[in-house]
């Protein structure tokens, strides 16, 4: 079963190498979303997806989610709370050092603690109780409790070196001495707020990589970095907005690729604090209570939201209004959760029975560069909300890597997010977004509103636990309905993703929605 999952590995990594009678190039992609960080157990945020090229996990996943060999080539339950895994052989980091399991052990522990990160790597590792190493190349990871999802969590886990890592923070990743890693490609030159340089790493344990060097661009203007694409000077876009898609079709140098997304977008309310910061009464008076604590204020918000119209003309038809955190398909998707319709009148008499007949005064916060049409999307909510009865003081968009660290801080009152899922259910979605938080428990590390509901996390407790697969799913779907029924999060939509390149290089669409060499290749002539 392994040999099929790494024969499967190989052909996805084979695809995007150097095809036969065709030598190797520099590579230029302009991307909307900037890294926070070279440090790959920073943030589990997606904008930090091109640590990707550096360093790897012990499990990976191909296009479609599906679990492949990493930096692990085979894995077995010894028993319910014992992970037995078995680690590629001949595999050395980019400063010529072998590696073993002893960086595993490494990059597990300091996971768990690595300061001000704003989606830490300690739900991956919560639970964990010790690691045996009986050999150089073989890993046994009791667990404290039966984690029947365990490889999903472990597998989330990049692995550093301890050699070039021990001793060193966050912010001294920036130097290749320290970012050092197994992938295909190393670390030449960050410079941050402009691009990133890299270069083939040529003793890759894998097939040869097919680019000398990559130049990683940050370009947050959609308009600009569709500008570089069509003059030729970079061979790479993602974060297309569907409104430039008829365009880029009529552009014979220019290869459009697209693909359903998993990542859902959704609107995140302060509904845990007795005061909001960003909330006050219809005149802008302070109010006693907060109301987006009351659940019909959190449905009529919901009502007032037009899906359709969003996905359709915003979109230009590249999304799908949702219900849940997954969408239809995925494990822990539940029939019953339909996204909501719209319906201002049912809205403004919920807003009358909780209280609020003149409604109230909110701001709106969002990423501008985040994913395709953030900012715009962010305006249309605002705008609907007003219709709605509730009066928008502001639409706030800002870039990414500064607005996601203030949301983490819990700054915001009603704020535009998302969550991309790289797993087959929706248990790390939940547990992150809508699980009460807890650092020391790895829950809750991307719920920014602290929402809290024992319900959805005692079902996803049990779910977790569960080796029956028809027993998780039931959980699952128990957890979702108590979440999204009472409207933790406000979900909008499912987006569709557009990737665009210069004819030569070509590009795998993916559900994760990462835009790294990995999925890109030179077009065999």
């Amino acid at each position: 079963m392994n040999r099929l999952r790494m024969a499967a590995a190989c052909a996805l990594i084979a695809a995007c190498s150097v095809p036969p009678n065709v030598s190797a190039r520099a590579l230029t992609m302009a991307v909307a979303a900037e890294p926070s960080s070279m440090d790959p157990l920073f943030s589990r945020t997606q904008n930090n997806q091109q640590v990707e090229n550096i360093f790897e996990r012990l499990i990976a996943r191909d296009e479609n989610l599906q679990i492949q060999p990493g930096l692990a080539v085979g894995w077995r339950v010894v028993d319910p709370t014992t992970w037995e895994f078995k680690l590629r052989p001949n595999v050395r980091f980019q400063d010529g050092t072998p590696f073993t399991a002893d960086d595993v052990v490494y990059s597990v522990k300091r996971a768990s603690n690595v300061p001000n990160s704003p989606a830490p790597f300690s739900g991956a590792v919560a639970n964990i109780a010790s690691i045996d190493i009986p050999d150089p190349l073989t890993l046994r990871i009791h667990t404290k409790s039966p984690a029947p999802g365990f490889l999903e969590q472990i597998g989330m886990l990049f692995i550093v070196s301890r050699h070039a890592a021990e001793g060193h923070q966050s912010n001294q990743y920036v130097s290749p001495a320290v970012a050092v890693g197994t992938g295909p490609y190393k670390l030449t030159r960050w410079v941050p707020g402009d691009h990133l340089d890299l270069a083939r790493n040529d003793d890759y344990w894998g097939p040869k990589p097919p680019f000398e060097t990559i130049t990683v661009r940050f370009v947050a203007n959609d308009a600009a970095r569709m500008s570089a694409l069509l003059s030729g000077s970079v061979d790479l876009i993602d974060n297309v907005p569907p409104i430039n898609v008829p365009r880029l079709k009529r552009e014979p140098a220019v290869t459009l690729y697209s693909g359903p997304s998993a990542r859902l977008i959704y609107l995140a309310l302060d509904s845990s604090r007795k005061q909001s910061p960003f909330v006050t009464g219809p005149d802008g008076e302070p109010l006693q209570s907060n109301p987006l604590r009351d659940l019909r204020v959190r449905q009529a918000i919901s009502k007032m939201i037009d899906r359709t119209a969003i996905t359709r003309y915003l979109l230009n038809g590249a999304g799908v209004p949702a219900g849940q955190i997954v969408p239809q398909g995925m494990g822990g998707y539940s029939p019953a959760l339909q996204a909501d319709a719209y319906d201002p009148a049912g809205a403004k008499k919920l807003l009358a029975q909780a209280g609020y007949p003149r409604g109230f005064t909110l701001t709106i916060h969002s990423s501008n560069d985040r994913f395709s049409s953030d900012g715009d999307v962010a305006q249309a909510v605002g705008q609907m909300l007003a219709r709605g009865g509730i009066r928008i003081a502001n639409v706030v968009t800002q870039p990414y890597n500064v607005y996601a660290g203030a949301a983490a801080k819990q700054s915001y009152s009603a704020f535009i997010f998302s969550f991309g899922n790289t797993s087959s259910d929706s248990t790390i979605a939940l547990s992150n977004v809508m699980a009460t938080y807890s650092r020391s428990a790895g829950k809750g590390a991307f719920n920014r509103a602290r929402y809290s509901n024992p319900v959805l996390d005692h079902a996803l407790a049990a779910a977790g636990a569960s080796f029956d697969p028809e027993q998780r799913e039931r959980l699952l779907e128990q957890a979702a309905e108590a979440g999204f029924r009472d409207l933790g999060i406000v979900p909008l939509y499912f987006p569709e993703n557009f990737w665009a390149t210069r004819n030569g290089v070509t590009f795998h669409p993916n559900k994760a929605e990462y835009t790294t060499a990995t999925y890109v290749g030179i077009q065999e002539k």
